[in-house]
């Protein structure tokens, strides 16, 4: 559902009528204070109550227990919290009669990468006495939305969609051969665009040259990172709110939850890692209804990042092997964070690990959250094997998305349409609000589509797949083994490559 459409309203309305606690996963901080203080101001002051890394464990405790006695309907925390073993049995002990995926994206899109946690969800919700479980993102193409149902382990889930479009969005791209060009173009069109914005760019270190461009322009432009204390990402934030600071250039790590209405651009140093983080950032424009512009700045050449970050990361045999005697000389059941006291790896890498080992059948876990061998499961080097291969496939799904975002970035067709498609929603062309609809070169689309959008089809070597898109001569499906595929739809009828 749309950003701004209520979707905070359907868990708070549930809660309040389900009577027991509900807990509300959220991704970050920021995130989950500005969701007290909206429950506190629509519903009562003292219904919801964060619980992070800035709680102690005295009020962590009174937490609880408030929650035992009915004073909080809501808590709102980070899925690491449910890793915790104490506060997982705690939380358990309220039978909580609700839990809340909120940005449920956050599954797909994160879970793979620095914050695994995220696919344990399915196993906590177990240990919380599973719960009636409720997901809810804006932005989820069709694999994403299946992702979230498997790791959740929702049985028959009602999937409710409510549209993508945002048509008070204007799209654009502006091209470029060289990166000082790139730059001074973008530095222009910041000052000139109507404020305030944000500008995302790829790393820490250009959004603070670029921010210090902007500033020497005459905005009151500020870079906002990761790499900043948090006290400071949170004076920043604040003051961008209140209108204090007029552009915000920004890595990832700004943005998510962020309602402020009146964001009239939202501008792009270069592609995104996949349509769907391209939308979710840009979904931060134009809450207010008003016209508002996402642009992206490209140069094809800024894709050596993405493209180098999209094969970076992930787990190697070694790390599961590494893992795996781990568990085996743990004689018994161990606990994950006990097992980084004995491995040279970092928390999300042993995590990771010890999914893969799972998916593999290798390993198990318990109600506890300690992992033991599973007693009927493959050898260990199968199983390292396995988890090798559904790294492997995971890194090159998030290359074709990446190709996804460059065929946006330089198709001639209807921007929006483009978009729409890519999450499973037709969308008639022209649409009068793109660059190439004002530059007419989109017209009502006259070629024959053999298949209908969301058409399940077969490829003779990679199998199952799902229609996304046309463009013009070309389709674009989805297929569960190799990620997004173009095919010539001459070639497809004459060879016969879908059925």
């Amino acid at each position: 559902m749309s950003t701004g459409y209520g979707k905070s309203a359907i868990y708070q309305l549930a809660g309040e009528l389900l009577g027991k606690p509900t807990i509300v996963v959220s991704p970050l901080i920021a995130l989950q204070r500005d969701q007290v203080e909206a429950i506190e101001e629509h519903i009562s002051p003292g219904e919801a109550a964060e619980l992070n890394s800035t709680v102690s464990e005295r009020r962590r405790h009174e937490l609880i227990a408030a929650l035992e006695r009915g004073e909080h309907e809501f808590v709102l925390l980070a899925p690491e919290q449910l890793a915790k073993a104490e506060v997982l049995a705690e939380l358990a002990a309220t039978e909580p009669s609700l839990l809340v995926i909120d940005e449920a994206h956050c599954i797909s899109e994160w879970g793979h990468d620095f914050r695994p946690d995220y696919l344990q969800l399915g196993a906590f919700a177990e240990r919380l006495g599973r719960p009636t479980i409720l997901a809810l993102t804006a932005t989820a193409s069709p694999p994403v939305r299946r992702e979230i149902v498997e790791r959740l382990g929702m049985e028959d889930p009602a999937l409710v969609i409510r549209g993508f479009d945002r048509p008070n969005l204007h799209f654009a791209v502006h091209r470029f051969s060289d990166a000082q060009g790139k730059e001074e173009a973008l530095v222009e069109a910041v000052a000139a665009a109507p404020k305030p914005g944000i500008v995302y760019i790829a790393t820490r270190k250009a959004s603070e040259e670029l921010a210090a461009a902007l500033s020497a322009a005459g905005v009151v432009a500020e870079a906002y990172h990761a790499g900043l204390p948090a006290k400071r990402r949170g004076a920043l934030q604040d003051r961008f709110m209140g209108d204090e600071v007029e552009v915000i250039v920004a890595t990832t790590a700004f943005g998510m939850g962020i309602d402020k209405p009146n964001v009239r651009f939202v501008f792009h140093a270069g592609p995104s890692d996949s349509i769907d983080s391209y939308y979710q950032e840009v979904g931060r424009a134009g809450r207010d209804g008003d016209p508002a512009e996402a642009v992206l700045f490209y140069r094809p050449e800024d894709e050596a990042v993405r493209h180098f970050l999209a094969g970076s990361g992930g787990v190697d045999g070694e790390d599961l092997e590494a893992v795996g005697h781990a568990v085996e000389a743990a004689d018994g059941a161990a606990d994950p964070a006990r097992l980084l006291e004995h491995l040279e790896l970092s928390r999300s890498k042993v995590l990771e690990a010890v999914g893969r080992l799972e998916e593999a059948g290798w390993l198990e876990i318990t109600d506890a959250g300690d992992v033991h061998r599973a007693p009927d499961g493959p050898s260990l080097e199968e199983a390292v094997q396995a988890g090798v291969r559904e790294s492997g496939e995971r890194r090159e799904f998030d290359k074709t998305r990446l190709a996804m975002m460059r065929s946006y970035a330089e198709t001639r067709g209807c921007r929006r349409d483009h978009i729409l498609s890519y999450f499973g929603e037709e969308h008639a062309v022209p649409c009068f609000n793109c660059d190439n609809c004002d530059a007419g070169l989109v017209h009502p689309d006259q070629a024959e589509r053999p298949f209908p959008i969301g058409a399940s089809v077969t490829h003779k070597s990679w199998g199952a797949g799902e229609v996304q898109r046309y463009d013009r001569d070309r389709v674009v499906v989805l297929f569960e083994s190799v990620g997004y595929r173009t095919l010539d739809l001459t070639l497809v009828g004459e060879e016969g490559l879908l059925t």
